[in-house]
């Protein structure tokens, strides 16, 4: 079981393994994850009817999306015309991105409308968590899920124990309760990111010692798992289609996701840190933004929660 030190964001998080220079505080989280795809009115009528997002701005090519009874983006669309699908194999770049729902009930509510849309979806149990995962009209991929309660979650010399198991789908269901699927509820965010990489150790270099997430789940079969203040993961890395060309600017695709920082202060310390580790960062209006070895941007915000 986790220690109630972990139950803190504040306290310093006795699992995992921190990098040897800077660190991200205990307080980082994730914002927006911005998006290209290839017909914008036909991405927002599927984020709407079938995530139950809400549309926060429009513009001419560009849309910001989040959840009911909340005005923090979560998803940025922007379009590109006749940019390529994902094909299954993917791309090196987004594996998925995923939206963390308050608690259970929903994610139960989330089950039953999707049964009944039509939607074909996977679904795991991964010991923290339990998670659907779709495929917008683009192929990009998403995760919809909800967390166990953190003095749940098993460490084993300082590991997270993750794992992909069967969901209890009908267990899952019976959470729902009277919770009926009105759209993406309030409280819902951005929870991680998750990505396919040519290499693990190049990617440790970039997200671990440059960025200075710790290291929390380094077991998983071709996969590393990165977070801030004893998180089960705030960012998934991947090789599983390492032979796979990274995305480009034709393609649909993550064009970049967002970390957010308690302060400016963070963001400089973060940014010189990732200088340091020999990486091109670009800063503008107190944020920055850098790029790992696959073209992947990531930006960094001082947005405090």
């Amino acid at each position: 079981m986790l220690t109630t030190t972990q139950n803190d964001p504040s306290a310093a998080a006795p699992v995992g393994i921190a990098p040897s220079g800077h660190r991200l505080p205990a307080a980082t989280r994730l914002g927006r994850v911005r998006l290209q795809v290839a017909d914008l009115e036909r991405s927002l009528a599927w984020y709407q009817r079938v995530l139950g997002m809400r549309v926060l701005d429009r513009q001419a090519v560009e849309a910001t999306l989040g959840a009911h009874g909340d005005d923090e983006p979560l998803v940025v669309l922007r379009e590109r015309r006749g940019a390529r699908p994902v094909p299954p194999r993917g791309r090196l770049g987004l594996y998925h991105y995923a939206l963390l729902l308050p608690d259970r009930p929903p994610l139960g509510a989330f089950l039953l409308h999707l049964a009944t849309s039509g939607e074909r979806a996977g679904a795991s149990d991964h010991l923290v968590s339990e998670a659907l995962y779709l495929n917008d009209p683009d192929g990009l991929g998403i995760e919809v899920y909800a967390d166990r309660p953190r003095d749940a979650w098993q460490v084993q010399d300082r590991e997270i124990s993750m794992s992909t198991v069967p969901l209890d789908a009908q267990g899952l269901a019976v959470a729902a309760r009277t919770t009926v699927w009105n759209g993406m509820p309030a409280g819902t965010r951005v929870g991680h990111v998750h990505l396919h990489v040519g290499d693990i150790a190049a990617a440790d270099a970039f997200y671990h010692q440059g960025l200075g997430f710790d290291r929390v789940v380094w077991s998983y079969p071709g996969a590393l798992f990165l977070s801030a203040g004893g998180y089960h993961h705030h960012l998934g890395l991947n090789t599983w289609a390492a032979h796979s060309p990274a995305a480009t600017e034709d393609d649909a695709r993550l064009l970049d996701w967002e970390i957010a920082l308690p302060d400016r202060a963070a963001v400089e310390a973060t940014a010189a840190s990732l200088r340091a580790a020999g990486h091109a960062v670009e800063a503008e209006a107190g944020e920055a933004t850098a790029s790992d070895p696959w073209g992947t941007a990531v930006r960094l915000a001082a947005r405090p929660a």
